[in-house]
């Protein structure tokens, strides 16, 4: 048995042996420019500073860039797990506030083509990820395709974001009616980004949640909001998090707020016996393929 494999294995029977899995929070949009990888790392780091053990995966297939706002130096991601030259553990990047980050996944959705075998070694690496956290936030690509939807109907929150624009208001209902078709999808919420404040937030996610209950019959929560704030574009232009930079800030401020909404202090946790987040995914990979 070589290193990697004996690693594998050690890991799959830790991760087995723990008797709960992390919840999992994809944040996810119809269009791109809306802040969506912004917000999930400003979102990981604020769940982070208030006592949990939280992951973020960078599942954006066409453009990771969640490397970038952190300022991460990241030399691994998950295509070294699937050549087998490391395990997951040798791949996580420490990010800032102490939470764990995975870099650049696009290795994730071509699992499915792996032998059964190598696949699910590879699958109970990932399961450790949920083993060992509280939180998983999960960065998406943005629009509607396939990859997409996978991701956010396999997360325990599928978190829509939107601003005010027409289009991203449009892409957003988008998002959620492809969502309502999926079998098996969990809560779906919507949050407002770069709004002008929290009556324009309510007014357009309410038409959003109302539209989505008359026509899909579908439940979408509301989130909340940030607000357009100058403290987000400087700390993306210094590569800083605004949550670090300018913890003070309307944004940070509205973040915060918008945690409390998601309830993750009382719910942060799923039972063992439950699907995790990984397994649930490969599995819609796999059922793709069909």
């Amino acid at each position: 048995m070589n290193l990697i494999t004996d690693q594998a294995t050690k890991l799959r029977l830790l991760a087995q042996s723990c008797i709960a899995r992390a919840r999992t929070i994809a944040v996810t949009s119809g269009k791109g420019g809306v802040g969506k990888s912004n917000i999930a790392l400003n979102m990981a780091i604020a769940a982070a500073k208030l006592g949990h053990r939280v992951t973020l995966v960078d599942a954006d297939l066409g453009l990771a860039n969640i490397d970038v706002l952190a300022d991460l130096k990241a030399r691994y991601n998950i295509a070294h797990v699937i050549s087998g030259r490391k395990n997951i553990v040798e791949i996580i990047a420490d990010g800032p506030a102490g939470i764990k980050v995975i870099p650049g996944a696009s290795g994730l959705a071509s699992l499915a083509d792996l032998p059964e075998d190598r696949r699910e070694r590879l699958v109970a690496q990932l399961e450790y990820l949920e083993s060992t956290a509280d939180l998983v936030f999960v960065d998406t690509g943005a629009g509607i395709n396939r990859n997409v939807i996978d991701f956010a109907a396999a997360a325990d929150d599928a978190l829509v974001l939107a601003t005010p624009e027409p289009t991203s208001i449009m892409d957003a209902y988008a998002t959620i009616k492809v969502l309502s078709r999926q079998a098996d999808y969990g809560n779906v919420r919507i949050l407002m980004n770069m709004v002008s404040g929290g009556s324009e937030a309510e007014r357009i996610a309410n038409q959003i949640i109302r539209v989505s209950k008359d026509f899909l019959g579908m439940c979408v929560e509301p989130a909340g909001y940030v607000v357009r704030d100058e403290a987000v574009e400087a700390a993306v232009r210094s590569r800083r998090p605004f949550m670090l930079a300018y913890p003070g800030s309307h944004a940070s401020c509205c973040l915060r707020k918008s945690l409390k909404m998601l309830d993750i202090r009382h719910n942060a946790k799923r039972l063992s016996g439950d699907k995790g987040f990984f397994r649930r995914l490969f599995g819609r990979f796999i059922s793709g393929k069909t």
